[in-house]
């Protein structure tokens, strides 16, 4: 009786130690002991194992079944070494199942913080992927979910994002990211009570890891202005999402639901002087001054990329200057072709509705005759018609409207002589 109850202490210390109810080990025990009492001879091909939890006391009962599987009869058939028998084979189950049951209650701790941030201890890193100590559990940091150029020092703390939450037979393998656009929602809810608390909400966000941020914060307390609530006195609380980020910049804007502001404070620092949007094809059409256009490109083009994920719509930022020449070539007519060389080797202007082709030549001929055109329009308004005849005064033309002496073009001439 004494070691029934040194038995249960033991069993119920192991429990307490490893989290797990008394009631999980004395199933994993009578399974146990139910494999272990089949290997004895003469044993009943249907037998149940009980645990009382009181005492410690362990019987074995025989059962015979019907074609249904009901009990038919039932009896005591205890061996009388059990005891012997339970200590040698029982160990390494419960081994067994104990670990069994770590590992699950380890996947279920886990398993539904997908999408929440960790604080874990860097234990080793290679190219390939970086080991995280989370305490009782190893994340596992990727390569293509680090931040290139970022180092990871071993010893050293570092918040990760976790993405996934792997069941194994090893135990839960957590996958966590350190470039997840997550990142930035979670260490802003650490730092900025108005976002934990649902005051200020990230409304969007978009990355480029290690380079730059940029966030559309929206509050629903008219009396909270969301972007200080992120920012923070003299900068304090962004400054700590940066060093977290280890120097990466973040851009906080605020939100609109007009999607024409929206581009516009997306771009910001660059200043926008108008933004035509086109439903139809998704993109908004920037105007900036043209000292803004490359800040309002950036680097690279990344203040645009960034604008365009942030705001999910194409962005085409143009100067004054460039809206200005595409207004003067709208209003002139061109002829679409292109130039192309012949059999003969010879340059000539292929239409591209079909048709002749036009050698350099007589494309040179029609350049020349229309600038003739217009120079007669223009003596026309200095009362020379460009077809000839006889000008507004009355004066006589010379010969085929030459510049022989007693006409007016010949008197202009020399004038201007």
């Amino acid at each position: 009786m004494k070691d029934q109850f040194a038995f249960l202490d033991a069993l119920q210390q192991i429990a307490k130690e490893k989290g797990i109810s008394v009631d999980t080990l004395l199933d994993a025990l009578a399974n146990a002991l139910v494999a272990a009492y089949k290997r004895l001879p003469d044993a009943a091909e249907e037998a149940v194992v009980t645990v009382d939890p009181e005492t410690g006391d362990i019987r074995v009962y025989g059962q015979e079944l019907d074609e249904d599987g009901n009990v038919v009869r039932e009896w005591d058939d205890t061996p009388s070494d059990f005891g012997r028998i339970a200590a040698q084979t029982a160990k390494q189950v419960m081994t067994q199942r104990i670990r069994e049951a770590e590992r699950d209650l380890k996947y279920e701790e886990y398993a539904g913080r997908e999408g929440d941030i960790v604080t874990g201890i860097i234990q080793q890193s290679d190219n390939r992927y970086t080991l995280l100590d989370l305490g009782k559990v190893e994340a596992l940091l990727p390569q293509a979910e680090q931040v290139p150029y970022e180092r990871y020092e071993h010893g050293s703390r570092l918040k990760a994002y976790i993405v996934e939450v792997r069941k194994t037979s090893k135990g839960p393998q957590i996958v966590v990211s350190r470039t997840h656009p997550g990142l930035i929602r979670r260490l802003f809810e650490l730092e900025v009570p108005e976002i934990s608390s649902g005051v200020v909400e990230i409304k969007a966000a978009a990355r480029e890891p290690g380079h730059r941020t940029k966030i559309a914060v929206w509050s629903n307390d008219s009396n909270v202005d969301p972007v200080g609530a992120c920012v923070g006195a003299r900068g304090a609380r962004v400054r700590m999402v940066t060093n977290e980020l280890r120097g990466e910049k973040v851009d906080i804007v605020p939100f609109s639901d007009d999607p024409r502001e929206l581009v516009m404070r997306a771009l910001q620092p660059a200043k926008v002087k108008e933004v035509h949007l086109d439903d139809l094809t998704g993109t908004a059409t920037v105007v900036v001054h043209d000292f803004q256009l490359s800040l309002a490109i950036g680097k690279e083009g990344q203040n645009a990329r960034l604008a365009a994920r942030l705001t999910g719509w194409r962005i085409d930022i143009k100067s004054e200057t460039q809206m200005a020449e595409e207004a003067a070539y709208a209003d002139q007519e061109w002829a679409e072709g292109e130039w192309v060389t012949n059999e003969a080797g010879e340059m000539v202007w292929q239409p591209a509705e079909g048709g002749e082709a036009v050698s350099a030549e007589e494309w040179n001929l029609a350049e020349s005759g229309a600038a003739t055109s217009e120079g007669g329009e223009l003596q026309a308004e200095g009362g020379v018609p460009a077809e000839g005849g006889v000008p507004a005064d009355g004066a006589p033309l010379g010969p085929e409207g030459s510049d022989a002496p007693g006409s007016a073009a010949a008197a202009g001439a020399d004038g201007e002589a």
